[in-house]
């Protein structure tokens, strides 16, 4: 199966991107996860957005991508997102090294920060991402705030 990888400033984003983001992020955290929180925070619009579509074009997998000093002081990783119909792909590990490479080409080698599911620590760990030990309730959910730091090149 064919996967399309794109990242765009909000700026960029049409309408229909942008409500296909959303409706995908609702679907996953509001609906499936049984959460109800404010998925619209004004983050978005400071924000570029990782797309991944399937071959009908459908976006099943997305992430935001947030430059320092909006929500952290270093660069977030946010709202990482794959359609159910989608998982088991490998599709969020790609997700994440599509992350990591605009990141290191938007910013540099910079330390990346992220809130994530307790559940996911392992998935995040895999990509190099370390718990700061800051364990915390999300919208009831178990988070841990977990870092990136790049090796420094010799």
């Amino acid at each position: 199966m064919h996967f399309d990888w794109q990242v765009k400033h909000y700026t960029d984003l049409t309408l229909n991107e942008f409500h296909d983001i959303i409706a995908l992020r609702i679907a996953v955290f509001v609906i499936e996860q049984n959460c109800p929180y404010q998925e619209l925070d004004g983050k978005d619009k400071k924000s570029y957005h990782l797309i991944c579509r399937n071959g009908n074009g459908a976006i099943v997998s997305t992430a935001r991508i947030i430059p320092p000093g909006i929500a952290y002081s270093q660069v977030a990783i946010g709202r990482v997102v794959t359609a159910d119909s989608a998982r088991g792909l490998g599709l969020g590990h790609e997700l994440m090294h599509q992350c990591m490479r605009f990141i290191a080409d938007e910013f540099g080698q910079v330390p990346v920060i992220l809130s994530a599911q307790k559940h996911l620590e392992n998935y995040y760990a895999s990509h190099g991402f370390v718990s700061t030990g800051k364990e915390y309730l999300e919208d009831d959910i178990p988070h841990v705030e977990m870092i990136y730091t790049p090796k420094e090149v010799h």
